[in-house]
């Protein structure tokens, strides 16, 4: 546990020390070259300096004060076995200003999330304030659409939480799609079979496996078939039950593909719907089916909808900068 003494200072500033318990952790809270606190300082405007097991934060009162929150945070999850890197102290620092549903209490940053994945490779935590809904919403309920531009997770996540149903028995299999849209590409172009044309389109969802499985292991179930990775096409006349479905750049399907996809949902098993309404790429103008069936079925029982913004992108910062440029703030 971290112990906390603040002293208010006049001029809006304070000066806020911090105990901890463990003194031998405290290289991995600094992190290399106390990058850590110096990602810490530069964000959020404070100064910190260390002396033994203390640290003082000085600066802007509710600056310092979120500096503690995330200090105390990263410490905790350290203390509790997680790895922390450059993109947890980015992640922390950024839900440490997020408000919650009623817009007056920030996130509580400071004690390890609630809710977590667990894989053969690693446990992943959530890494903003909308993960943690997404996480939860994994857990809970059977169908699930993720909406929102590139790096906030969506499709990762989903992968994650089949992965983990998986190998613990919740279901028998674990089924990838999505639609083999050209993006300004043809497909007869490219060399080789279907397989080989559709792979490359299948990319993201085999990176999200590998980093969540043994690739011997990957191998395996994808050669047994509990793992099947095929384009939406091959989804039609079947019924799927006991298995855990993902749907990728959902934005590219049809009404009529959309509803032939839902309508695959089996006894026991769980669907999520991801995509990005704001990257369309159908050849023929008209209505997204992710747009069609969420204005249809949202608030349907059993059903979550989770938006995510360009404050929820988690790859490197300037990802988030760059899609808040694109498409602004609210994103």
């Amino acid at each position: 546990m971290a112990k906390k003494h603040v002293q208010a200072e006049p001029g809006d500033q304070g000066r806020i020390e911090v105990i901890f318990e463990k003194p031998h952790l405290l290289g991995a809270l600094f992190g290399e070259y106390d990058q850590n606190l110096v990602a810490i300082e530069n964000r959020l405007g404070v100064y910190i300096a260390a002396r033994g097991n203390k640290l003082q934060i000085e600066g802007n009162a509710e600056a310092a004060g979120r500096a503690r929150d995330v200090l105390t945070g990263l410490y905790n999850r350290i203390v509790g076995g997680q790895q922390i890197d450059a993109g947890a102290v980015e992640a922390v620092i950024a839900m440490s200003a997020e408000p919650t549903l009623d817009g007056i209490i920030r996130t509580d940053v400071s004690q390890p999330p609630s809710v977590m994945i667990r894989t053969r490779k690693k446990t992943i935590v959530p890494r903003s304030t909308m993960q943690i809904r997404y996480m939860e919403a994994l857990a809970r309920d059977q169908m699930i659409f993720a909406l929102g531009p590139a790096g906030t997770g969506k499709t990762y996540l989903a992968v994650a939480q089949a992965v983990s149903q998986l190998i613990t028995g919740s279901v028998d299999r674990l089924i990838l799609s999505r639609p083999a849209v050209e993006a300004g590409e043809r497909l007869g172009f490219l060399p080789g079979d279907m397989k080989d044309k559709v792979d490359p389109y299948l990319r993201p969802l085999y990176d999200a496996l590998y980093d969540t499985l043994p690739a011997e292991q990957v191998e395996r179930r994808i050669t047994s078939g509990e793992i099947e990775i095929a384009p939406l096409a091959f989804m039609r006349g079947r019924t799927l039950a006991n298995a855990f479905i993902i749907l990728d750049e959902a934005q590219n399907t049809s009404a009529a593909q959309m509803k032939m996809f839902l309508t695959r949902f089996g006894e026991n098993s769980r669907m999520v719907i991801c995509g990005d309404p704001k990257q369309v790429d159908l050849p023929v103008p008209g209505t997204s089916g992710l747009a069609d069936a969420v204005s249809k079925l949202e608030g349907i029982e059993g059903i979550a909808t989770i938006r995510f913004g360009a404050a929820d992108v988690v790859r490197h910062p300037i990802v988030g900068r760059i899609v808040e440029a694109y498409e602004g703030k609210d994103a």
